[in-house]
């Protein structure tokens, strides 16, 4: 017999839906890091330069806002910030290679944080299914940021498309088991 309540039945078709989508980014997030880990080289110039047209944008961004600003002392400190994006994302764009040993130091920053944050998260899923693969995920993310650090700069070139892909296989493997596990419970 169905479901009678209209209610619980729509929000099962949201979760579906959310696990749905999960299980697609998964997937999608497992093909990127088998591409970045079989052309590393590739994959850290397309990260250098992603960041260098993110930094673009935000410079002009910053510039929208600057002159959007009241008094020229706030609109001062707003531009030269919108003109430091502007330079740091021309330069990324048009020297991925040096851009890339300054975003070896950013990224192991940030694969390390979020490999800690993966570690939190892990002990507050800890009695659902599938928490012990977001653990992995963690100390992984954890132990490739302390490796980008240790070798950087000299294999700065390689490393990052190397290890963006190891950490997305890891990442795509977490969401899909709990996307999967997810849609499972919910039939």
């Amino acid at each position: 017999m169905r479901d009678l309540d209209p209610a619980s039945s729509e929000l099962t078709q949201q979760v579906r839906k959310g696990a749905g989508w999960g299980i697609a980014i998964g997937i999608i997030l497992l093909v990127l890091g088998f591409i970045a880990i079989a052309r590393p080289l590739y994959a850290t110039i397309a990260s250098t330069v992603v960041f260098g047209w993110l930094f673009i944008v935000a410079g002009v961004a910053q510039f929208i806002y600057a002159f959007r600003s009241d008094g020229f002392g706030q609109m001062l400190w707003k531009v030269l910030l919108g003109i430091l994006y502007l330079i740091s994302g021309v330069y990324m764009v048009s020297n991925p290679m040096i851009g890339a040993m300054a975003l070896t130091l950013v990224l192991g920053v940030t694969i390390f944080a979020q490999g800690a944050i993966e570690v939190i998260l892990a002990f507050q899923l800890r009695p659902a299914p599938g928490w012990i693969i977001v653990l992995l995920g963690g100390i992984v993310g954890i132990i490739l940021g302390v490796f980008i650090w240790s070798r950087f700069p000299y294999s700065a070139d390689w490393l990052i498309g190397l290890w963006v892909g190891i950490h997305l296989l890891f990442s795509g493997a977490w969401i899909l088991v709990l996307a999967s596990t997810l849609r499972v419970a919910l039939r």
